[in-house]
């Protein structure tokens, strides 16, 4: 009969060893029964977001995620590099972004429009973003891109929130840059703020929204009507602000709000105490 001893010498290991039963793969087959859950709810969510939402380590979540092949279901591919804006002509109107950072919701909004190829003809989606809270605090979908199209969005957001920002910023696009704008934004007493032709990074809360947006809306030409589009892209947009968790914020847009508005009545109530 060979010992545990004699065993142990000859595999040149400790006799310790021998009764060493690893707790890591049951540890890991629970964590990952949970990443697949959130994942399955939230299928462009990759380790960071997985890991915020579990409340665990990244470094174990991405341990875990490899060890069993786990990946996003929607995965945004590598972005074209950018336009040099070299010899690009300035705005008539500063861009505010380059020069104010919002620390809090309502100072700063951003515009901005995409479209949809659906049943033979474009449908587009305007929006408005908190540029601090990044939230979409209002929009507006339609067959059309005129001035109309993005002053809904702007009216929309304002009757959602009940507030205008100081400033409002977009790019240079003859809808944004009209007249028809300018005086709505003069009309609620909101300068704007504009991006270098050309630079569509200087309204990059915008465009990466947008980015990842589409790809998790997906192939439009699934849904039987327009109002099915319209309806789903309706629900994306409240998943978006209220369940899934934004990167910078590592929480989703609406509690942000809400936990910087907790923060601030807590901060006042002290000094009036």
């Amino acid at each position: 009969k060979v010992t545990k001893t004699a065993l142990a010498k000859k595999l040149g290991v400790a006799r310790s060893s021998l009764y060493y039963r690893p707790k890591t793969p049951a540890s890991d087959e629970e964590l990952r029964k949970r990443i697949v859950v959130v994942m399955s709810a939230n299928k462009a969510y990759g380790q960071r977001r997985v890991a915020t939402a579990l409340k665990k380590g990244k470094t174990s979540v991405t341990r875990v995620m490899r060890k069993f092949g786990l990946r996003p279901k929607i995965c945004r591919g590598r972005r074209p590099n950018k336009p040099n804006d070299k010899n690009q002509p300035e705005a008539l109107i500063p861009n505010i972004l380059a020069i104010l950072c919002p620390i809090r919701p309502f100072v700063v909004w951003s515009g901005d429009f995409t479209y949809f190829w659906f049943q033979g003809r474009f449908w587009y989606l305007a929006t408005v973003i908190d540029v601090c809270a990044r939230e979409i605090v209002g929009w507006y979908i339609a067959n059309h891109h005129t001035a109309a199209l993005i002053t809904k969005a702007f009216e929309d957001a304002v009757r959602r929130t009940g507030r205008t920002p100081h400033y409002f910023h977009s790019d240079q696009g003859s809808e944004y840059v009209s007249g028809t704008y300018r005086l709505l934004l003069a009309g609620y007493g909101v300068q704007p703020s504009n991006s270098k032709k050309g630079s569509p990074w200087q309204n990059g809360i915008q465009e990466s929204f947008y980015s990842n947006f589409k790809l998790e809306v997906g192939e439009v030409n699934r849904f039987e009507s327009v109002g099915e589009l319209i309806e789903f892209i309706h629900r994306q947009i409240t998943y978006y602000n209220n369940i899934r968790i934004h990167s910078s914020l590592d929480m989703a847009p609406v509690e942000f709000r809400q936990t910087f508005s907790e923060i601030k009545q807590k901060q006042a109530t002290t000094v009036a105490a």
